[in-house]
C-alpha cells in the first residue's frame, strides 16, 4: 500500500486556473492507483475550509484529516501517528504547494522506495554550486562543488513505513529537527535514492509563482 501525507499552508487556497493548489495537488495522488490514502496535516482553523473543498471537488474517502504541527516535522509526525500501515508498506511525503507534480513521478517513486527502501524526487543542479563559510562581512567561498554530486531536493519523499517511523522516533528522541524527511533518514543511517524530478514540480512561494505555473498548465502540463 501507499499513503500520502500532505501538508497544507496558506499558500494551498490560492487558485491556478481556477482549481485551489491543494486540490490539485491531492487529485495528482488519488490519480495513482496505489495509493490507498492520502492524509492531510492542516491547522485546526483551517479544517473545515480544507474538508469544505474536498467535498466539493469529489476527492472521495480515501482523503483524511489529521492536525498539523507548529513545523513541517510535527506535522508530518501526526500525519504518520494516524496512519494504519504495516512496516514494508509505502509512504510518501509532499509538500501540497508543489502542485504541479504528476503521477508518474509519484509512481515512479513508489518504485523506488519499493527497491531501495527509501527515495526522493531531485532535480539535477544546473548552477555552478559554491561552498561558503559565513563571516560577519558576508560569505566567503571555500569550494566549488562538482554538479553532478548535487541535486535540488523536491517532494514526494518517501520510505518503508516501518523505515521513516523509525527516523522520526530518532530525531524526536535526539531533539534533532531536520529540513525534511530525507535528513531524518539519512541521520538514521537509512539509503535514499533519488528519482529525477522536474523544473515544473516547484515550489509556490511568491506572487510571481501563480502565475509560472499558469504559464505551464497553458503549456499543456499535466498537472
Amino acid at each position: 500500500m501507499a499513503a500520502g501525507a500532505v501538508g497544507v499552508a496558506p499558500k494551498q487556497f490560492l487558485e491556478i486556473g481556477g482549481v485551489p493548489v491543494l486540490i490539485r495537488s491531492l487529485r495528482a495522488f488519488l490519480a495513482v492507483p496505489r495509493v490507498d490514502a492520502v492524509c492531510v496535516a492542516v491547522r485546526g482553523l483551517e479544517r473545515e475550509r480544507v474538508q469544505a473543498q474536498v467535498v466539493e471537488y469529489k476527492l472521495g474517502p480515501r482523503v483524511h484529516m489529521v492536525e498539523g504541527g507548529a513545523n513541517r516535522q510535527e506535522s508530518v509526525g501526526n500525519a504518520l501517528a494516524a496512519l494504519e500501515c504495516e512496516d514494508e508498506d509505502i509512504v510518501l511525503v509532499h509538500d501540497a504547494v508543489r502542485p504541479l507534480i504528476d503521477p508518474l513521478t509519484i509512481e515512479r517513486t513508489i518504485e523506488a522506495i519499493a527497491r531501495h527502501g527509501a527515495a526522493i524526487v531531485g532535480l539535477p543542479a544546473v548552477d555552478t554550486i559554491k561552498q561558503v563559510e559565513r563571516t560577519a562581512d558576508g560569505a566567503i567561498v571555500t569550494a566549488t562543488v562538482p554538479r553532478e554530486r548535487v541535486v535540488h531536493a523536491q517532494t514526494p519523499q518517501g520510505a518503508l513505513f516501518g523505515l521513516m517511523r523509525r527516523a522520526f522516533a530518532e530525531a524526536e528522541a535526539d531533539g534533532f529537527a531536520g529540513t525534511d524527511e530525507a535528513s531524518l533518514l539519512e541521520r538514521a543511517g537509512i539509503e535514499v535514492a533519488v528519482v529525477p524530478g522536474s523544473a515544473r514540480n516547484f515550489k509556490i512561494t511568491q506572487p510571481g509563482d501563480i502565475e509560472l505555473a499558469e504559464f505551464y498548465l497553458a503549456q499543456g502540463t499535466k498537472a
